[in-house]
């Protein structure tokens, strides 16, 4: 008996783990998003964040790891966390950036992503040809930033404010 459940443990458990690791956000570094997006074009999501940020935190856990905004996420942005704090050197676009300064200096791709309105969380959006659409601050639950996520993927920021645009947005989460 011990011997059967141990067999099907260890038959299900690859089984599980792809359950589980395709309900993750597959985060990638900025340079892996620009390369992928070279060789594929997608929108790339941006989690700009530090690590003293509780707000940050919270939204990293009960957000980004919900399933379905995972899910989504991976199927249709190239995802990357961004430490606003990092003292990572970045190119980008022929330029570098990197974090001039100490304490809670922010990294200058951090700057520039949130085109200077520095607020943890923030999520920036590029789209397929690294050009900035906008950074959106705050926390946000999964609930909330379905429409956000969807109004960006579904390239409605091109014809409609996000406003007019969630007045018809049919919310599909589910917990």
């Amino acid at each position: 008996m011990i011997k059967t459940t141990l067999l099907i443990a260890l038959f299900m458990t690859p089984t599980f783990l792809g359950m589980a690791q395709e309900k993750k956000v597959q985060w990638l570094n900025f340079e892996e998003a620009l390369k992928l997006n070279e060789e594929q074009p997608r929108k790339i999501l941006i989690d700009v964040y530090t690590d003293w940020c509780g707000w940050c935190k919270k939204m990293k856990k009960q957000t980004f790891n919900h399933p379905k905004i995972a899910q989504y996420i991976n199927r249709e942005f190239y995802p990357v966390r961004f430490d606003a704090e990092s003292k990572k050197e970045v190119r980008f676009k022929g330029k570098s950036y990197t974090r001039k300064g100490s304490g809670r200096q922010p990294h200058e791709l951090a700057v520039a992503l949130l085109q200077g309105r520095m607020s943890y969380p923030s999520v920036a959006y590029l789209d397929g040809q690294n050009r900035l659409i906008t950074a959106v601050p705050g926390f946000y639950s999964p609930e909330d930033y379905e429409p956000i996520l969807k109004y960006f993927a579904n390239e409605a920021y091109k014809n409609q404010s996000f406003k007019a645009w969630k007045k018809d947005f049919d919310p599909t989460l589910t917990d």
